[in-house]
Formats: structure tokens, C-alpha cells, sequence
């Protein structure tokens, strides 16, 4: 078992003993997310720790846009529960790039692709193949998109 998936039963069976609502309910959504994914498929198989981040970091994520979807439909005692469960996921995904971090492997890839012949705003793919197993999980799919327009046109 992996180190990760064996902490996160770890602390729902902590969650359970302290009667921990909110933390055990969203640790078995997360454990069962992360079950479903290793039985689909051909043929069942364990995940890495690589792999269970990224499924902890989806679940994050579908946490952030119900609590969006929650918000626009004036239910925010939902939508405050959903941040909450999020928070939750959070704790156990890598500290998030700041922008300045973020910026400085942008505008290393947009160098790197500028030397293998990209140029202008053709070259936004060649730069998103470079820049996104660097960022993985630690940086939102849309702010990475957003950083390389603002490189490629600057």
C-alpha cells in the first residue's frame, strides 16, 4: 500500500475514534475515489502515490466548484461545508507555486521552446507540454494557461 493511501485510512480511523464528522465522511469519499480508480480498468491494480495525489487533488477540485455551484444558488451553508471538505484535501496535496514561482518556470519553458523554434502564440502548446509535469498538481490548469498567454505576449 502506498504511504499516502496508508496515512489517509490512518486518519480516518483517527477521525472515527474522534467523532470527527466532517473529516471521516470526507476521507471515505476520497478512500473510495481513490478504490474506484484502481478497480477501473482491465485489471485492478494499486496506485502510486503520484496517482493517489492526483485523485485527492480532483476530488479537491470538484469540492472547489460545488462550492461555486453552491454559492451562485444561495445555499451557502453547503457551499461552506464543501470549502471545508476542500480545505480538508488540501492538507494533504504539495504547498501550492506562488505566482512568482509560477512565472519563473513559465518563463524558463517559454525560453526553452523560443530555442527549440516556437514563437508567438503558436508556441502556447509546445510551452504547456514543457511547463505542466513541472507544475502537477501544485498549480490550477486554467492559472498555468492563463501565465503562459501573459509570457507568449509580453
Amino acid at each position: 500500500m502506498t504511504t499516502l493511501k496508508a496515512q489517509l485510512q490512518n486518519d480516518l480511523t483517527t477521525a472515527i475514534k474522534a467523532r470527527d464528522e466532517l473529516r471521516s465522511g470526507t476521507l471515505r469519499m476520497t478512500l473510495t475515489a481513490i478504490t474506484k480508480e484502481e478497480v477501473s480498468g482491465t485489471s485492478a491494480r494499486e496506485l502510486s502515490d503520484d496517482e493517489v495525489q492526483k485523485v485527492i487533488a480532483r476530488e479537491a477540485k470538484k469540492r472547489r466548484e460545488a462550492a461555486e455551484a453552491f454559492e451562485a444558488g444561495n445555499r451557502p451553508e453547503q457551499a461552506a461545508r464543501e470549502r471545508s471538505e476542500g480545505e480538508l484535501l488540501a492538507e494533504y496535496l504539495p504547498k501550492p507555486l506562488t505566482d512568482e514561482e509560477l512565472a519563473e518556470l513559465v518563463a524558463a519553458a517559454v525560453a526553452e521552446a523560443r530555442a527549440g523554434g516556437a514563437e508567438g502564440p503558436r508556441a502556447m502548446g509546445a510551452v504547456m507540454k514543457l511547463v505542466t509535469p513541472k507544475v502537477a498538481g501544485r498549480a490550477d490548469g486554467k492559472r498555468v494557461s492563463a501565465a503562459v498567454k501573459g509570457a507568449l505576449a509580453g
